[in-house]
């Protein structure tokens, strides 16, 4: 018998097809009104209440509403309006999964996080700032400023499906990697460490990755205090959430000359404002929250969905399940 599945979410033409061709034997109901964002919770649609299956961004009240519902996929890979324990407590005891695309952004994300990391160890934003204005050649200067990535510490703020497919690029490079998580684990070459230990090797890292969710326990992790304990060297890098750090702290330390440099693909308001002074902060390498994006991101969705959906069928443990 086939399930009904509940979708709010608007796709481009090629990856709606798909869908559609994925889900022959089931019945596909769309939402009146689809968004189109991944970021922003969807309007509340009364047809949700009579799905099996919620595909998109399903707004909590619905998840919470509905007696029929046994499955909820997330088009994005944070959930923080659902990371709160009264709603992880009430879908627990509905039974009700809930599961994110974390597999879809995990890759973008860590090439991104790469990239800048090799770019700014090569001194290259600078070198491209160079030939567009005075086209000097310091060649002896930036020689002396170049880094390699051997031997260096990386410390990752979060290990879900981002954080090791950063530790899985930067195995080659001969780094030492350091993952705090809330519980401890066997994560091989990767060094594990707690929040409560987080001042102690904060110190140490000549990279901070922050990978964080936004939810209760991590909104301003990365506060005044904990950035303090950074190396002058060091350099810092924002995939995660906006809200995780401090970004007032951050702006001091860049703009003393306490910070080697910083990343940031997401900030606490997004858009940033034109007249925000961390764009023109020393050091300071902004990207309009596209670490995750690639031309094929709703088709990969729709793929990682379908697949999910044939393990819900056959009652395999669900990828991303983070309820």
């Amino acid at each position: 018998m086939g399930l009904t599945i509940f979708c709010d979410t608007s796709f481009p033409l090629e990856a709606e097809r798909e869908l559609r061709a994925g889900l022959v034997g089931h019945d596909l109901v769309f939402a009146a009104q689809l968004g189109q964002s991944n970021l922003t919770s969807a309007t509340l649609d009364p047809a949700l209440f009579e799905a099996d299956v919620a595909f998109g961004q399903p707004p909590v009240e619905g998840l919470l509403g509905s007696s029929r519902l046994r499955w909820a996929h997330l088009t994005s890979a944070g959930y923080t309006r659902y990371d709160l324990d009264v709603v992880r407590r009430a879908l627990l005891a509905k039974r009700v999964a809930l599961t994110t695309s974390s597999t879809v952004y995990a890759e973008p994300c860590a090439e991104h996080v790469l990239a800048m990391m090799l770019s700014i160890t090569r001194q290259l934003p600078g070198l491209l700032e160079v030939q567009r204005s005075g086209r000097t050649w310091d060649s002896a200067e930036r020689r002396k400023q170049s880094l390699v990535l051997r031997g260096q510490t990386v410390l990752l703020l979060g290990y879900g499906a981002i954080g090791r497919r950063i530790a899985e690029l930067l195995e080659p490079f001969h780094v030492r990697i350091l993952a705090m998580r809330r519980r401890e684990e066997d994560a091989g070459h990767v060094q594990m460490v707690l929040p409560r230990e987080i001042e102690e090797v904060l110190p140490i890292a000549d990279h901070v990755v922050n990978v964080l969710a936004e939810n209760e326990h991590t909104r301003g992790f990365l506060n005044r205090s904990r950035l303090s304990v950074m190396r002058k060297e060091a350099f810092f890098y924002n995939v995660g959430r906006g809200a995780t750090v401090d970004q007032d702290a951050l702006l001091e330390r860049l703009s003393s000359g306490n910070l080697a440099g910083a990343y940031l693909d997401v900030l606490a308001v997004e858009p940033l404002p034109p007249d925000h002074p961390l764009w023109s902060a020393p050091n300071c390498y902004i990207t309009p929250h596209s670490a995750g994006g690639q031309r094929d991101e709703h088709l990969e969705l729709v793929r990682h969905f379908l697949n999910c959906l044939r393990r819900f069928e056959r009652g395999e443990p669900l990828l991303d399940r983070v309820i």
